[in-house]
């Protein structure tokens, strides 16, 4: 099957999968850095680095020094949208089509806010480019994630790629401003499928 123009490339590798794991566990650290974690050479780095950039999973920031020569880059999360540019687009048009498909199909819950609404039209939305198929249950504010397209991932690191994932759910969700947050993911309640369930967050 080809892929979809809204798909997250920088997914579909396990290098690039494990480049973002390390940022999430440790964030702010140098292509260099992550690299040697890694085990992966530095250009091939920062060319991964580059398309999880380009594609709003983490941001590059220049840390200042007090050395002679240029600032170090570093990379981060995106837990705020307006921190990469192609986030805050992803952001800014999944919640467009949630909306347009909403008023389009009288599909609304009177239990959910507006702000719960748009968090759940963009946490759908990035589930879906990341190839998750998701089927949401906006009464449990669960989602139901089959097939899993990284079965021979798994096989390697099931706990790296599962909690990269969880991580990625956590940080679409704070994107938006709303009361929703992580709950859990739960990998493999049957033998192809997930679910993901979301919780009020503490205020």
């Amino acid at each position: 099957m080809p892929r979809r123009v809204g798909d997250f490339r920088g997914l579909t590798q396990p290098s690039r999968a494990r480049l973002l794991r390390a940022i999430q566990r440790e964030p702010g650290r140098r292509a260099s850095e992550l690299a040697g974690e890694c085990d992966i050479p530095l250009n091939t780095a920062r060319d991964h680095l580059r398309v999880l950039e380009d594609e709003g999973l983490i941001r590059g920031e220049t840390r200042p020094g007090g050395g002679r020569g240029r600032p170090p880059l570093v990379f981060h999360p995106v837990r705020e949208a307006e921190s990469n540019g192609a986030a805050s687009e992803r952001v800014a048009g999944a919640r467009r089509r949630g909306a347009l498909l909403r008023a389009t199909t009288g599909a609304v819950d009177g239990r959910l806010d507006d702000a719960s609404v748009a968090q759940i039209d963009v946490l759908y939305e990035h589930l879906e480019d990341a190839g998750l198929e998701p089927v949401v249950d906006e009464a449990a504010l669960t989602f139901e994630l089959t097939p899993c397209p990284y079965l021979d991932l798994l096989d390697a690191d099931r706990a790296l790629v599962c909690s990269m994932h969880a991580r990625l759910a956590g940080d679409v969700l704070r994107q938006v401003d709303g009361p929703l947050a992580l709950g859990r993911l739960d990998p493999f309640v049957t033998e192809d499928r997930c679910r993901l369930a979301l919780a009020r967050a503490a205020r």
